[in-house]
């Protein structure tokens, strides 16, 4: 009887982990793809996490991909990058521009931002209102730019790898939104 129980045991697990890596994370029940296709490249999920606010509070849910050979810190560099989030709470699309501004403020040197400012400006001017359950995804590709998609309608593109990395370290630079979303994210243990 027992040795009926190990191959069915062993065939239970082989089926759990082969589920986790079909279906891609589930993250405080948003659902994230285990990879995904951003220009010619595929780009693989590198981790995933919750945004909490004052601890309790669950802003949203988000996952970044990066191609397979890319380590952690060269995740500003300049490698395409796909960050995708799920909203938990309503936000209106002028509250974006603000807190984008002083998150890319905390990362760059004054000089970059002033020259960034433009691109800055024209980026926060596509942001439109959000309802739970909406995603906001930021795909950036060498040559081509950084686009803001939302559900998966593209409402912009801005160019340079330079912006690129100044929008992206809000979540991933020295002095992110949140260290342990920023540890997730990078598929980094706390």
């Amino acid at each position: 009887m027992k040795s009926k129980r190990i191959p069915f045991i062993l065939m239970a697990t082989a089926l759990v982990l082969t589920a986790s890596t079909v279906f891609g994370a589930v993250v405080e029940g948003v659902r994230f793809e285990e990879q995904l296709k951003a220009g010619r490249m595929v780009l693989d999920m590198r981790g995933a996490g919750v945004l909490r606010y004052m601890v309790f509070i669950k802003a949203y849910a988000g996952a970044l991909y990066l191609p397979e050979d890319i380590a952690p810190g060269e995740a500003l560099a300049d490698v395409p990058k796909h960050l995708e989030v799920e909203y938990f709470h309503a936000i209106k699309g002028e509250d974006f521009g603000p807190a984008t501004i002083k998150s890319i403020q905390k990362n760059i040197d004054p000089d970059t931002l002033k020259r960034l400012m433009p691109r800055i400006a024209y980026h926060n001017g596509l942001y439109v209102d959000v309802a739970p359950g909406d995603r906001y995804a930021l795909t950036y590709i060498p040559g081509n730019g950084t686009t803001l998609r939302l559900n998966g309608t593209p409402l912009g593109t801005i160019e340079g790898a330079d912006f690129a990395a100044a929008l992206f370290s809000i979540w991933l630079g020295p002095n992110p939104v949140d260290d342990k979303f920023k540890q997730a994210l990078l598929g980094m243990s706390p």
